[in-house]
């Protein structure tokens, strides 16, 4: 089983304030860096360190080449990614707070660039136990969608960032949808959490959603089945992969343990130290810290 991943390739640059900038404010930043981040290259980072074989499909500037070495590290393979020299990499200018919220512009750039030709090149290459990995930081999802989907691949997605283009996607060809609730909310336009799970099941019965709920935890819906696993407390200093990470370990395990519960625990205890580290890619842990924290933890 190997996880393909149509997914942006960014630069984060990361600045530390007091608190988020308002309109007309002009505010001095505490610190700054400059790293690799994008949910694309962060789900995979996770994918891979957890042991999925991982392709990553998508996009970055030449100039911005070196930037890749965090994947490079983690063993993604990068042959489907390409180097583009008229195009400015995909960006974020991240702010992050003192209780580690954070605050996301992003700039599409090289990561809208996605073709035809790359998008059947990639899928070529997959074979019917595979995953098809998408987030919602690059062009032709729909594509990508139909062209996995009758390739008999399985589909996971997560809707991020939630904007109205998400409404005519055909979803009812996705195996795994990961949302928050305020994600959830907005794609079945309802008000509640409790009236959004309700809404996810009659509207995508054949689709296992993954619904993350911060630090409450996640839960997991397939028809009338709901299994909770809560968060791990830890002192967070910054919680801006938190979400990739953790959706890169679940599909990692999910694929190889065949256990909900078991992948949703693993995943959780990802992305609970992910957010005691600082920046994106640079957090994401490895899967034998993973288990040292759990194994302190039963």
């Amino acid at each position: 089983m190997a996880v393909f991943n149509f997914g942006s390739i960014n630069i984060d640059y990361v600045y530390k304030v007091d608190h988020f900038v308002a309109p007309g404010e002009t505010l001095s930043s505490d610190g700054y860096r400059a790293v690799l981040g994008g949910k694309g290259a962060n789900q995979s980072i996770a994918c891979a360190k957890a042991g999925a074989p991982t392709f990553h499909i998508g996009a970055i500037g030449a100039l911005d080449a070196q930037m890749l070495t965090p994947m490079i590290d983690a063993n993604v393979d990068l042959s489907l990614v390409s180097k583009l020299d008229d195009v400015a990499s995909g960006h974020a200018i991240i702010q992050v707070t003192p209780d580690a919220e954070n605050s996301i512009i992003l700039f599409g750039g090289a990561n809208q660039t996605l073709t035809s030709q790359h998008i059947d090149n990639a899928l070529a290459k997959a074979s019917v136990d595979d995953w098809v990995l998408l987030q919602n930081e690059t062009n032709a999802i729909a594509q990508i969608i139909d062209s996995a989907s009758e390739k008999g691949l399985k589909i996971a997605f997560n809707p991020a960032p939630m904007t109205n283009s998400i409404q005519s996607l055909p979803i009812d060809k996705i195996d795994l949808l990961v949302v928050n609730e305020i994600e959830a909310m907005q794609l079945t336009e309802t008000a509640s959490e409790h009236a959004a799970k309700v809404a996810l099941k009659a509207q995508y019965p054949n689709t296992n959603v993954l619904l993350t709920l911060g630090k409450q935890g996640v839960m997991f819906l397939h028809d009338q089945k709901e299994i909770k696993v809560d968060a791990f407390k830890v002192d967070a200093k910054d919680t801006t992969a938190a979400g990739d990470t953790f959706i890169g370990y679940f599909l990692a395990c999910y694929t190889t343990l065949e256990n909900v519960e078991s992948a949703m625990r693993t995943a959780c205890a990802a992305s609970a130290i992910a957010v005691t580290r600082e920046g994106a890619a640079p957090s994401i842990p490895k899967m034998d810290e993973v288990s040292t924290f759990l194994s302190q933890r039963t």
